[in-house]
């Protein structure tokens, strides 16, 4: 079963279990998945679902940052809620070290060196490891595989 076609479900049931929190991420989920599809026409598939996920999630957490900082905690919660259902739909996550192995291979596959050689080892990584891992720490892990 496609990703897609398991969020559907998802929303589905939850539907009939009356779960109105978790039932309102979803259907923003869809929303936004419906909107990449019709804005650049295409289909998405796993990876491309997977991305939009992504993006949703670092929203929600900057959005908790902001309301954490202006002292709304019932509308941080109401985002962290959001994001552990999000987070379900997602692949396995690798570990810094997997990462840290990863960028360091990609780094001894492109020859780069120095912070100049940043941007061309992201751009690999980020195809390399798109959904497998969130590209804050691989950007993290670029910038010390580079400085060392």
């Amino acid at each position: 079963m496609s990703l897609k076609a398991r969020i559907t479900e998802d929303m589905k049931t939850a539907m009939r279990a009356k779960e109105a929190e978790r039932l309102g991420t979803i259907r923003l989920l869809l929303a936004a998945m419906k909107q990449k599809e019709v804005d650049e026409r295409i289909e998405l598939d796993d990876a491309a679902v997977v991305a939009v996920i992504d993006k949703m999630i670092k929203q929600r957490k900057d959005s908790i940052a902001a309301f954490t900082q202006a002292g709304r905690i019932e509308l941080a919660d109401k985002e962290a809620a959001e994001v552990v259902v999000l987070e379900a739909y997602l692949p396995q996550r690798l570990g810094a070290d997997e990462i840290a192995a990863e960028v360091k291979a990609i780094v001894a596959e492109l020859g780069a060196s120095g912070p100049g050689d940043m941007g061309k080892v992201m751009g690999a990584a980020k195809q390399r490891l798109a959904g497998k891992a969130e590209m804050g720490q691989v950007s993290a892990a670029v910038k010390a595989a580079l400085a060392g």
